[in-house]
């Protein structure tokens, strides 16, 4: 392109490119689509003067407008993709090896479908300077949504807001943010609650067993229902409604067919253990004869988070690493999953070693690092959490899978009195079932770093029929209200910090769950 055509162009639009932008655009195959992108540039962000940093403060809208380009234009402006880091210069020749195929990107900026595999729910990455009126509106939100949720209860009596009970004593129940949680001298627990209205102190009283024992296992900031006697100055506590989660029936497809469940794999990791990953892969593709009639079945495979070991995770890891740069652990992760039969949908969710922010929710792999995966034809992407559905198929609606990577669950198992007897760092079903109950994944704001949205998008708003999390590293299988629910293993031997904290990992297990006989089994590969 010649530098005085593009200068003409700009001139007459009003636009202003710096000198290395000029350069850079004047080296483009295609005039025309140069021209568009620019065009496009300025209306997204109203600016004049266009600099690289313009394109680096906006790079998901940059990067779509060029996705939006027909492919042969998006072709010729590759080498300016990777001049303004939208695109990565590792070498393409991976993407002729027979195991990776170039196909169609799947794009979830909407309900995407793909086949019988349905995103139900998926969050855009959001950006912006946080201010303290975020997370009030944030908790505001999560108190409506879940108030409506608990008015389901047909339990709940004369339901009144806080703001509404006078100062004669009286029997009433209401719906509140536990926003304090204190012990009383005569061991009675006080909790302190609030609705849009007011707050107002509830006691528990210790000699009331059941009800002190569900009292003991509240977190802060989890939305209860209560019904006691009192006045506006302190409720007396006669049962605890919690949101809960359940579903009436344990349901079946029609189709005989199966959904295996991995996650935490940490490629680039030299304690990655591949051979094992080869073995099931060898599975899958059914290549061991007497598990060949099993193999076939298999039609999901979720992978929930830490595909990669990721780069800078905590100080000293590049020690650890075989694979130092992330966007080639990905390639690596790329080649693997490459193998794996076509006619096995792959979910991968991320998780906080993925090259992407570790607030909640978490969007897509980033195109960036992780585009080897967009080139696989049966991978789909999705953010975390997220819910799923599969299955679906002329009269049968389908399963609602929901899963979430689990970087809350450590602060459960270390600060609720019950899960530190039971253990539950090494038994993470019990954490999942603790929360299922709250309906929320990390109702605590201390118990993962989270984006307050306009709506909490941590609530479980749709009870699924399959809940499944990674991140502890330990594998587990059982059921709560009928809903399955599961934890994968690891495929990352020991580390020297899971070691130092005492982790006991399992390694290398699989649930396989067939979608018409439920019935579950774990292969190993260890």
């Amino acid at each position: 392109m010649n530098p005085n055509e593009l200068l003409k162009f700009c001139l007459e639009r009003g636009l202003l490119l710096d000198k290395e932008l000029l350069g850079m655009f004047s080296e483009a195959l295609d005039i025309e689509s140069a021209k568009l992108v620019l065009e496009k540039i300025k209306s997204y962000t109203n600016k004049r003067v266009i600099t690289k940093s313009v394109f680096n403060e906006n790079f998901e809208k940059v990067n779509k407008i060029f996705l939006d380009l027909p492919s042969s234009n998006q072709i010729s402006l590759e080498n300016l993709k990777i001049k303004l880091g939208l695109s990565i210069e590792i070498s393409r020749q991976v993407l002729t090896e027979p195991n990776i195929q170039k196909i169609e990107i799947v794009s979830l900026d909407k309900e995407h479908c793909s086949e019988d595999v349905k995103i139900t729910s998926n969050f855009p990455a959001l950006s912006k300077k946080l201010e303290v009126k975020d997370f009030v509106e944030y908790f505001r939100s999560r108190f409506s949504e879940m108030r409506t949720i608990l008015q389901e209860h047909a339990d709940l009596d004369n339901l009144v807001s806080i703001g509404k009970i006078s100062g004669t004593r009286q029997s009433v129940s209401v719906i509140g943010i536990v926003s304090d949680k204190s012990i009383t001298k005569n061991k009675n627990i006080i909790l302190e609650i609030e609705d849009l209205t007011g707050k107002l102190k509830v006691l528990i009283n210790k000699d009331k067993d059941e009800i002190y024992k569900k009292a003991e296992e509240i977190p802060l900031d989890s939305v209860l229902a209560f019904k006691g006697s009192g006045s506006k100055d302190i409720l007396f506590v006669n049962e605890i409604i919690f949101p809960e989660s359940r579903i009436p029936e344990r349901r079946h497809s029609n189709c005989d067919e199966s959904a295996l469940f991995i996650g935490d794999l940490h490629v680039g990791s030299k304690l990655f253990m591949e051979s094992n990953f080869l073995k099931f892969i060898d599975y899958i593709n059914g290549k061991v004869p007497e598990a060949l009639a099993e193999s076939e079945k298999i039609r999901y495979l979720f992978i929930l988070g830490d595909l990669v070991a990721g780069v800078g995770i905590y100080p000293g890891q590049d020690l650890e690493l075989n694979i130092p740069n992330v966007e080639e652990q990905y390639a690596k992760a790329a080649e693997l999953l490459g193998k794996i039969r076509n006619n096995i949908k792959i979910i991968i969710f991320p998780g906080n070693h993925d090259a992407l922010r570790i607030m909640e929710p978490q969007p897509v792999l980033d195109e960036k690092y992780a585009w080897p995966l967009y080139n696989l034809k049966n991978v789909i992407l999705v953010g975390n959490p997220c819910n799923v559905n599969i299955g679906g198929k002329n009269s049968f609606s389908g399963f609602d899978v929901l899963g979430y990577h689990g970087y809350s669950y450590h602060y459960y198992s270390g600060n609720i009195s019950r899960l530190i007897i039971e253990k539950a760092t090494h038994r993470p079903e019990l954490i999942m079932q603790y929360l299922l109950n709250f309906r929320h994944l990390a109702p605590t704001h201390a118990s993962t770093l989270y984006f307050p949205g306009q709506t909490d998008s941590l609530i479980i708003k749709k009870v699924p029929d399959i809940f499944v999390s990674a991140h502890t590293h330990k594998s587990a299988v059982t059921y709560h209200n009928n809903i399955l629910v599961i934890s994968a293993s690891t495929w990352e031997s020991l580390t020297a910090f899971q070691e130092k904290m005492g982790n006991q990992p399992d390694f290398c297990k699989v649930p396989m769950f067939n979608l018409k006989t439920r019935a579950i089994k774990i292969l190993d590969f260890e």
